[in-house]
């Protein structure tokens, strides 16, 4: 029998479960984030489980995950999957780290075989050197330019080339953890001597020196091909600024200014943001701090509110041993927690109103609309760290630190000189709090439990299994236009609480798509009242009423986090099949894990012939196959019929997954 605390804690994966029962546990995508009071139920839970079933806990406070596994965990040649879909960031250690739903985590850990479809391999290859105020966030901000948020989808990026050996082991995990915005499965660095220091920075010479033995593994063959292939100078690449709304609108620092006049995106800075998963290294910061530093010497503070996120205790105590976090503070910046915070939409931001138009620049990785603050009319973009801190020193987008001068309270003009930061710490890293929580010899008698009041956990029934029939005349809930994210379909933010209770968060459901029928969100047309209405209240109406449904999209449905809520809502309320354009991998996997069927248009075009009040039947069930397409029999209401042929990417484990209403409920029969 399985040991299904155990092994869901052991991943803090998105949910966990106890045969049939669900606890939907999480504390954010990230998993690591500071508890506070009204957490305690949460932290209890995951600590008394890890102590009961033998597996250690890494506290609150003690960093965002990927982080923490850069520091600790990764290693050359390692392969390695991780329940967010920016687990790659591991590849700035030569790990082959994969973003993948909790259930795949579970799979793994349960010792079931994880399946993944053969990717392709884009080649991208480096030469020249980084210098200046160009950074390894502009390698990425414009292979995002380049290859678009899915040009990646279906393959690994390998970073190759003499260019490589100019870039730090942190600022290649940059690139990596960043790899997620163009849809590749994966991102990885080869082996070089950046990575043999900072493994042995963090306590891990052994590995190095095995590492250095087995060098000629963990690099490209010779003479091997790459299904495609981008060369990028970095003598030539210039500081890049990808946005707003969409984090490969890529454009150079000196350009931005006036594409915003032109576009009338808000050329004021309103805040400037620095740190998260993706740009929180001592290097990042030092970089950051340098830049202060002058702006400081020549009595100059930021004219944006500035924030400043550590990604882990570690980080934090050394920025602050070392004197960055006071630099930081002084010209007006504000050290917060060491978590995902605004990243993720864990921010209570009260400088705008919503709806209010304003400019933001983080060193996020991602900058989907109202991620950050709730607020769609925030225009985000994404640059590195010293380019935030410069932009928030200016107070305006319309300003390039290599040519534009700024001016001190004494009417001095000077220029900011390219920022500087050391690698690594000279006197090694601090560790600062030990948050790491180690199993006790003996857990057997720690009880486990979540109450029946509580609104943060929940137990759960099992979805039903399939009836064995083709699915008939399901209502269309809602014909979503254009850029779906898992972000519009599980809103992160204040919603994070409900993680654990999948009733509750089941009412952020959609609410953030645009319906077709009137560009509205959160508006659908309740086709047995005649009313208007929210998502999930018409969602669960129709649940109510025994009538399943489906949701129509468009291209790279559910793309973003590996948000597993954004497949487990839909089958809690009803929902039975996606018919889109194309999906997101991770979103997609995550909808056949819970027994729902991701299809896509034979046609792509055929989107356009769903009409919000059609009845749609799926059929051809009873010969599921892989391979076999379905087709989908569409009824509209003025009486005709058509008939849509429906791709399907299952294999046979995964029907049988969907015969039995969910990958969980599979498992639970294979154990009879």
């Amino acid at each position: 029998m399985f040991d299904w605390y155990r092994l869901s804690f052991a991943t803090v994966s998105h949910h966990s479960c106890s045969f049939y029962r669900w606890f939907c546990v999480g504390c954010g995508d990230h998993s690591l984030l500071i508890l506070r009071p009204f957490n305690e139920e949460v932290y209890n839970f995951l600590s008394s489980a890890g102590a009961k079933y033998g597996v250690g806990f890494w506290k609150p406070g003690s960093g965002i995950i990927h982080q923490i596994i850069l520091e600790n965990y990764a290693y050359p040649g390692v392969m390695l999957i991780g329940t967010d879909s920016h687990t790659p960031n591991g590849g700035g250690l030569g790990a082959i780290c994969i973003g993948v739903g909790g259930a795949d985590a579970v799979d793994v850990m349960a010792g079931i075989p994880w399946e993944l479809k053969c990717p392709k391999v884009i080649g991208v290859k480096l030469t020249g050197t980084l210098s200046g105020w160009t950074s390894p966030k502009d390698v990425i901000l414009k292979v995002a330019g380049i290859l678009t948020v899915k040009g990646g989808t279906g393959a690994i990026v390998e970073y190759h080339g003499p260019g490589v050996d100019s870039i730090s082991c942190t600022g290649m995990a940059t690139i990596c953890n960043m790899g997620a915005e163009i849809g590749a499965t994966t991102s990885v660095f080869p082996y070089n001597h950046r990575m043999r220091t900072y493994l042995e920075k963090t306590g891990r010479g052994e590995i190095a020196a095995l590492a250095d033995e087995y060098s000629g593994l963990l690099v490209p063959d010779e003479g091997c091909e790459y299904d495609q292939v981008i060369e990028l100078n970095l003598d030539e690449l210039k500081p890049h600024i990808n946005g707003p709304f969409t984090p490969d609108l890529a454009h150079p620092v000196s350009e931005v200014g006036a594409v915003a006049e032109k576009n009338g995106w808000p050329l004021e800075v309103k805040v400037g943001l620095i740190g998260s998963c993706t740009n929180s290294s001592y290097e990042d910061m030092g970089r950051a701090a340098s830049v202060a530093k002058q702006a400081l010497d020549k009595g100059l503070k930021c004219k944006a509110q500035f924030t400043v996120t550590p990604g882990s205790e570690q980080i934090r105590a050394t920025i602050e041993r070392d004197g960055y976090s006071k630099i930081l503070g002084d010209v007006g910046g504000v050290v917060m927690a060491n978590a995902c915070g605004p990243c993720i939409g864990q921010w209570d931001r009260r400088d705008v109103k919503k709806g209010e138009k304003n400019t933001i620049v983080t060193s996020f990785n991602r900058n989907f609309t109202a991620r950050n603050d709730a607020n769609p009319a925030t225009h985000a973009f994404v640059t590195s760290p010293e380019i935030v801190t410069a932009m928030a020193i200016a107070g305006t987008l319309n300003f390039n630190p290599e040519t534009d001068y700024l001016t001190a309270p004494n009417g001095e003009k000077f220029k900011l000189e390219p920022p500087n930061g050391d690698e690594l710490p000279a006197k090694d890293f601090d560790p600062g709090q030990d948050t790491y929580q180690h199993p006790p010899p003996d857990g057997l008698s720690v009880r486990v439990d979540v109450s029946p009041q509580s609104n943060r956990l929940q137990l759960l029934e099992p979805f039903d299994k399939w009836s064995g029939d083709d699915l008939e005349d399901l209502n269309v809930l809602i014909k979503v236009k254009g850029k779906c994210t898992t972000d519009h379909i599980s809103a992160a933010g204040p919603w994070l609480k409900f993680r654990g209770h999948l009733d509750n968060i089941s009412n952020n459901m959609l609410i953030g798509a645009v319906n077709s029928e009137n560009d509205g969100i959160n508006k659908i047309k309740n086709h047995l009242t005649g009313e208007y209405g929210g998502v999930p209240d018409v969602a669960r109406h129709y649940k109510a009423s025994g009538v399943s449904w489906v949701v129509v999209g468009d291209d790279n449905y559910g793309e973003g986090s590996s948000r597993e809520h954004a497949a487990l809502e839909p089958r809690h309320l009803g929902g039975r099949a996606i018919i889109v354009k194309s999906f997101a991998r991770i979103h997609e996997t995550n909808l056949k894990k819970q027994g729902v069927l991701p299809l896509t248009f034979n046609n792509p075009s055929d989107y356009d012939k769903i009409r919000p009040d059609d009845k749609i039947s799926i059929k051809g069930l009873k010969t599921f196959a892989p391979g076999k397409p379905l087709s989908a029999v569409v009824k509209h209401s003025d009486g005709s019929e058509e008939t849509l042929q429906l791709n399907h990417s299952f294999n046979e484990t995964q029907i049988e997954w969907f015969k039995a209403g969910s990958a969980l409920n599979r498992m639970k029969e294979l154990q009879h």
